[in-house]
């Protein structure tokens, strides 16, 4: 009987020491520290480095905004943030300014170019000179000539010596035409759809046409 009482009593010895191990193995967990650069204890939390970390972040953009303002009337973050969107729409404004100053002197420089003085087709084939139109004939046969012609490079020109001589029953063949220093040069074979040409009438009809 007795032995059994100091077994019962052995058990709850042992399972005291044990408790009372986990619950200063607890406590030790719970009063864990580190300690700093000087040797100091610390506590640590995980929510705190956390918020360390964002605050130094936020410091850090706050640093670089400020850099890039070139005036900052306070140094406190609600200064600095409402000194860069003052900052940001000067800039826009300046931009729109800029873009139409350019916008005028765009406009300025076609209406100028507009003014300049245009010199005329027959200027320009003086200039290179070209004295006067120029229209040579061959004959081929009764109905047919081969025409080389030099006319003033007029706007609507070739289209109007076309349109006179189908008028007249003429059909301008395999025309080739260049223009150059204001002047048409035009070769083509010229054949009558009514029989002979008159070799005299031909070149009147191109040049006042």
């Amino acid at each position: 009987m007795e032995q059994g009482y100091d077994n019962r009593l052995s058990v709850s010895l042992d399972e005291l020491c044990f408790n009372a191990e986990n619950g200063s193995t607890n406590r030790r967990i719970m009063n864990k520290k580190h300690y700093d650069d000087d040797g100091n204890k610390v506590f640590t939390s995980k929510n705190l480095e956390t918020e360390r970390k964002r605050r130094m972040k936020l410091s850090a953009r706050l640093l670089k905004l400020r850099s890039l303002v070139p005036i900052i009337t306070n140094m406190n973050k609600a200064t600095i943030i409402e000194d860069a969107i003052s900052y940001i729409m000067q800039l826009q404004n300046e931009v729109e300014s800029l873009a139409q100053e350019l916008q005028e002197m765009g406009t300025t420089a076609e209406e100028a170019g507009q003014k300049m003085y245009e010199p005329s087709a027959a200027e320009k084939m003086k200039k290179w000179g070209v004295q006067e139109e120029v229209v040579e004939l061959k004959k081929i046969d009764e109905n047919k000539f081969w025409v080389k012609m030099i006319l003033e490079n007029e706007r609507g020109r070739f289209t109007r010596l076309m349109e006179a001589l189908n008028d007249l029953g003429i059909e301008m063949m395999d025309p080739n035409v260049t223009t150059m220093h204001g002047a048409y040069l035009i070769t083509a074979s010229l054949q009558s759809m009514f029989g002979a040409l008159d070799i005299h009438q031909i070149p009147n009809i191109i040049k006042f046409n």
